[in-house]
């Protein structure tokens, strides 16, 4: 019998959930059996206990605990595991100026904790801060409200408790699956913490570093939460059983692989890969019940009905097509640097990174597909008078320069360009923020001259890079810009003094 088997079989071996538990006698009954373990954790029994000594503990969950363990039965996969450090956000932001796009719920315990009271305890893991998170993955509007006028909003509600070395006595506020809180700035130096679930059930989780198709079937079937969570090594799922049971029965490695493959393409395109900056931690994708599906500070988040569900759980839909789309869309939101996020950009650059990895799963390109090329040349470098690719409403047609730049590069010898242009953008720092993003435009065109070593100006000018004037314009704020001469003229004499070649095609008439 494998380690899942016994682990699954074991379920129903300890399935305590302490219902009149909070007399002092019981806490002080937990303390003092706490002298039979090898520490605080309560995970090891000290050598020297024996059956015999079972009738020496005053409290009837450590009994129990330590009888299984006697046994060789108590469960150590789930409920008495350790916990690594992941980056903080502070971390994150220094290394890839990024920070809160990634999972705030990276350690799956595994654990389900029903409502009342429970009992876990803590190794000593030094002046690091642990707390428990316990999501309301299942919550939904109250009745007789449309979904998306919900006055407690779309996002994630949550309980935080804090979590101290040695026992912790915690109640629970609502059923759910149990996640460990374990950040630091600087995590790969931070010792493993130790979280021992005494109470509570073992409901699993999908890791496919180590677990099969079978497992995941096996986990569905035993599954005691609605939740089952899954994770890959960029990817994090959080989604209803019923639903995994309908499309990915016997899918499961497929389905997990499938979220990887088209994070690393992403990761390839922002050059995380190439400069070894991937980050450890992972992007969420969750259910929600309020609205189809968006992008937050906890992740992506799927409507959870039989459609949606379909897109998002089916492996051999969630590549293509629209599906595609809209993941690659979201996480291009939770991965697009400030740098090339200017204002005017915000559905612009993230789809940089969309269009890539769509294109890479084998879908059809979008620009190709509903002809913006041609829309965007007439629309700004045909107008009169001369227009700024800022000013098309239009975000497709924004999109095109951009992804001429990668369509040139890449067929001639310099496929890294966008990695090499995001890592020059990490290296640095963002020239200016609101009305004074714009900056952040002529940093950009330096940046792709120096990276291709071409004077690319006649290209930018063409698109209306050079555009002089105020530009009004609504990317989920006003911005006001204020584009001046000197602005062009001091980004033209830096690429000037490089004296580099100018492109020998006319760039702007590309296409896939």
């Amino acid at each position: 019998m494998n380690n899942m088997n016994k682990c699954i079989l074991s379920v129903s071996l300890v399935l305590w959930s302490l219902t009149a538990f909070g007399a002092e006698t019981d806490i002080e009954a937990l303390k003092a059996d706490m002298a039979f373990f090898t520490d605080a954790s309560c995970i090891r029994l000290k050598t020297s206990v024996k059956s015999k000594d079972l009738g020496r503990f005053k409290s009837k969950l450590l009994k129990q605990v330590a009888g299984e363990m006697l046994k060789g039965k108590y469960d150590r996969t789930y409920r008495a595991a350790s916990y690594e450090a992941y980056p903080s956000t502070r971390e994150l932001g220094k290394v890839l100026k990024l920070g809160h796009g990634f999972s705030r719920y990276e350690n799956i315990t595994g654990i389900y904790l029903e409502a009342g009271k429970n009992v876990v305890f803590v190794g000593d893991a030094g002046d690091k801060k642990l707390s428990l998170l316990i999501p309301e993955w299942m919550r939904k509007p109250p009745k007789g409200y449309n979904p998306w006028k919900d006055r407690g909003g779309w996002g994630l509600k949550r309980q935080q408790i804090e979590l101290k070395t040695g026992l912790n006595v915690i109640n629970v506020e609502k059923a759910s699956n149990a996640y460990v809180s374990y950040f630091d700035d600087d995590a790969a130096k931070a010792p493993k913490a130790i979280v021992h679930f005494a109470t509570g059930k073992v409901n699993g989780f999908f890791d496919i570093a180590r677990h099969t198709d079978k497992d995941w079937d096996r986990l569905l079937d035993n599954a005691v939460s609605p939740i089952m969570d899954a994770r890959g090594k960029h990817i994090q799922v959080a989604y209803p059983v019923e639903w995994f049971k309908v499309y990915t029965r016997g899918k499961g490695v497929k389905l997990i692989n499938n979220y990887d493959v088209m994070l690393n393409h992403h990761y390839t395109l922002l050059g995380l890969v190439k400069y070894k900056k991937v980050p450890k931690n992972r992007i969420l994708a969750r259910v929600n019940f309020h609205y189809y599906m968006f992008r937050d500070r906890d992740g992506m988040a799927y409507l959870g009905n039989k459609g949606t569900m379909r897109m998002v759980a089916d492996p051999g839909v969630v590549i293509v097509g629209d599906p595609c789309w809209g993941f690659c869309h979201e996480v291009g939101h939770a991965l697009q640097l400030r740098q090339i996020t200017w204002g005017g950009m915000t559905e612009v650059s993230n789809n940089i990174l969309t269009l890539y990895t769509c294109i890479k799963m084998g879908n059809a390109s979008r620009l190709k597909r509903s002809r913006k090329y041609a829309a965007a040349r007439k629309n700004i470098i045909d107008a009169n008078p001369k227009k700024s690719y800022l000013a098309v409403g239009d975000v497709f047609q924004r999109l095109v320069p951009f992804w001429q730049l990668h369509l040139y590069f890449s067929r001639n010898g310099k496929p890294d360009f966008y990695a090499d242009v995001m890592e020059q953008m990490r290296l640095g720092e963002d020239a200016g923020r609101g009305n004074d993003s714009i900056r952040n435009q002529f940093e950009f065109v330096k940046i792709s001259c120096d990276v291709a070593k071409l004077d690319l100006t006649d290209f930018f000018d063409k698109w209306g890079f050079f555009w002089v004037g105020e530009l009004k314009l609504k990317d989920y704020r006003n911005y006001d810009f204020k584009i001046t001469q000197k602005m062009i003229d001091d980004t033209k004499s830096y690429i000037a003094r490089k004296k580099y070649k100018k492109a020998t095609t006319d760039i702007t008439l590309i296409e896939d």
